[in-house]
C-alpha cells in the first residue's frame, strides 16, 4: 500500500478561482443563516480562526451532508466505542446537524467534535491541519477536494476515500478538468469503492489501480438507532397514532411536495385516519413547503413550533434536522425524494428498509443506480414514473398488507446479501492507524 512521496500542487487557475468566489460564498452563508451569531460561527469554522480542538490525533471523517453522514455512522460509532477521538467535518448545515444528533451524546462528549470543513484554500487548510493534527483523514463517498488531499499528503497523513461512488455524469465532469483531477487522485492513499463501475471510473481519471479495492456499500451495514425507535413508540402513545395510516415523504425537493400532496389531497380529505409527514431535504425550504400545505387547505402542524399531531392533522411538517429515523419509525409507507424532481438523483433508500418500511421512489435515482437496480430486480421497491403513480403506490402499501409484507421480505433479502462492507472498511482504517502508531 505504498505510494510516492511527491506532493503535486494544485493549478494556479483553481486557487485563483477560489479566491474570486470566496466573497460570494460568504454572502451565500449569510443569506441562509438563521441569525447573526450562527453566521459568525459558520464563518469562523469555514474561514478561520478555527474552533479549538477537543482532541489531537483524531480520526477525521469528512462527510458532505446527511447521506454521507448516515453512511459513515457505523464506522464513526465503532471508533468512538473503542475510545478513539473523532473529528467530523461537514459541508452542509443539514449534515452537521445530523452528525451532532447521532454522536453528540453523553458517552461521546469528550471524544466527538463536529465542525464545518474550511474552504479549500492552501493557507486555511494548513492552519486547520496544524491546529487539529489528525492522524488519518477519511473522505466519504465523493467528497474530494484538491487542496485538502494535497495538504494531507504534505503532512504525511493517510488520506483514504471510503465507500466511494462516482456516477457516469460526475466522472465526465471531472474528466473535463483532468489537470486538476489526475494529480488529486494520484495523491490519495487508498480507495474503497462500492462497485466495479465506480472503481474503473476513478482509474480512468488517474487513480493508481493498485491503490483501490471493491468492497460493496457500507450503507447496507447501517442499523436504526434504538433511541429513535423508542421515541417513535412514545410519540405513538402521546399523539394517539395507533389507528393512523402514516405516509412519510422524505428528503423532498421542489416541486415534489406540491405534486404529491395534490395527488393525496382528496384521500386526506376523505380518510381522517390518513396522515402525511413531509420532511423537506433543505431547511431553507421549510416555510415554502408550509405555504404549499396552506394553499392546499390541508390541516398542518409543524415540528419546529413543537405542535403535536392531532386527531384532525392531515399533514405534519417535520421542519427539523437530524430526526429522519424518527419519522421513518412512525410510518407504514414512504417516498424517498430527489427522484421525481429535475434533474433528480435520489437519496438513501436503505434507512426506511432497515426499519421494514415499504419504499417508493420516482424514476430519477441515478445517484443510487446500482443499489436501486438490485432492489428492483428482487421486487423489493416500487418505482413510480410520476407523482400520480407514486401516490397510488403509497396508498396501495397502506391498503394491501400482503403486498407490503412481500416488499419488506424481498428488501430484507437484498439487505442481508450485501452486509459485510463495514468490516472491510474497519480493516483498512486499522491498517493505517497501526502504521501511524509505529511511525
Amino acid at each position: 500500500m505504498a505510494q510516492s512521496n511527491a506532493v503535486r500542487q494544485t493549478p494556479f487557475w483553481y486557487n485563483f478561482l477560489l479566491k474570486c468566489i470566496k466573497p460570494l460564498y460568504r454572502w451565500k452563508i449569510k443569506q441562509r443563516a438563521e441569525s447573526e451569531a450562527l453566521f459568525q460561527q459558520e464563518c469562523l469554522e469555514r474561514f478561520g480562526p478555527f474552533q479549538a480542538p477537543k482532541n489531537l490525533n483524531t480520526i477525521w471523517f469528512h462527510v458532505v451532508s446527511v447521506g454521507e453522514t448516515n453512511a459513515a455512522q457505523p464506522l464513526i460509532e465503532h471508533y468512538l466505542k473503542l475510545g478513539h477521538p473523532v473529528l467530523v467535518t461537514n459541508t452542509t448545515k443539514t449534515g452537521q446537524a445530523r452528525a451532532k444528533s447521532l454522536f453528540l451524546k453523553e458517552q461521546y462528549l469528550n471524544l466527538f467534535q463536529a465542525v464545518y470543513l474550511p474552504v479549500d484554500q492552501k493557507p486555511l487548510l494548513k492552519q486547520f491541519f496544524d491546529l487539529y493534527q489528525p492522524k488519518l483523514l477519511a473522505l466519504v463517498e465523493t467528497e474530494i477536494w484538491p487542496n485538502l488531499i494535497a495538504e494531507a499528503k504534505q503532512q504525511q497523513i493517510p488520506c483514504i476515500l471510503l465507500n466511494a461512488r462516482l456516477s457516469e455524469k460526475s466522472a465526465k465532469g471531472y474528466g473535463k478538468v483532468r489537470r486538476l483531477t489526475q494529480p488529486m487522485l494520484q495523491q490519495l492513499t487508498w480507495m474503497l469503492a462500492q462497485d466495479v463501475a465506480t472503481q474503473q471510473r476513478y482509474i480512468d481519471l488517474g487513480l493508481d489501480p493498485n491503490r483501490s479495492m471493491v468492497v460493496g456499500n457500507i450503507k447496507f451495514d447501517i442499523t436504526a438507532p434504538i433511541s429513535f425507535i423508542e421515541q417513535a413508540q412514545q410519540l405513538k402513545l402521546d399523539w394517539q397514532l395507533a389507528d393512523r395510516q402514516i405516509i412519510v415523504l422524505a428528503s423532498t425537493h421542489s416541486p415534489e411536495e406540491e405534486s404529491l400532496l395534490k395527488q393525496l389531497q382528496s384521500y386526506l380529505n376523505s380518510n381522517p385516519k390518513l396522515l402525511c409527514i413531509v420532511v423537506p431535504r433543505h431547511p431553507e425550504r421549510f416555510d415554502e413547503v408550509y405555504k404549499v400545505c396552506q394553499n392546499l387547505n390541508l390541516n398542518t402542524q409543524r415540528r419546529s413550533l413543537k405542535q403535536p399531531i392531532q386527531v384532525n392533522t392531515q399533514v405534519f411538517l417535520a421542519d427539523s434536522m437530524g430526526e429522519m429515523w424518527l419519522w421513518y419509525a412512525l410510518s407504514q409507507a414512504c417516498f424517498v425524494g430527489g427522484s421525481l424532481n429535475e434533474p433528480g438523483g435520489g437519496h438513501n433508500i436503505l434507512e426506511p428498509m432497515v426499519l421494514d418500511v415499504p419504499t417508493v421512489i420516482g424514476p430519477r435515482y441515478f445517484n443510487f443506480q446500482s443499489i436501486v437496480e438490485e432492489f428492483v430486480a428482487e421486487h423489493g421497491i416500487l418505482v413510480g414514473e410520476n407523482a400520480e403513480q407514486v401516490a397510488q403506490q403509497l396508498l396501495s402499501c397502506l391498503d394491501d398488507l400482503s403486498q407490503s409484507q412481500q416488499l419488506i421480505r424481498q428488501a430484507e433479502l437484498v439487505l442481508q446479501r450485501n452486509k459485510g462492507s463495514l468490516q472491510k472498511h474497519i480493516q483498512l482504517i486499522d491498517h493505517y492507524l497501526e502504521q501511524k502508531n509505529l511511525s
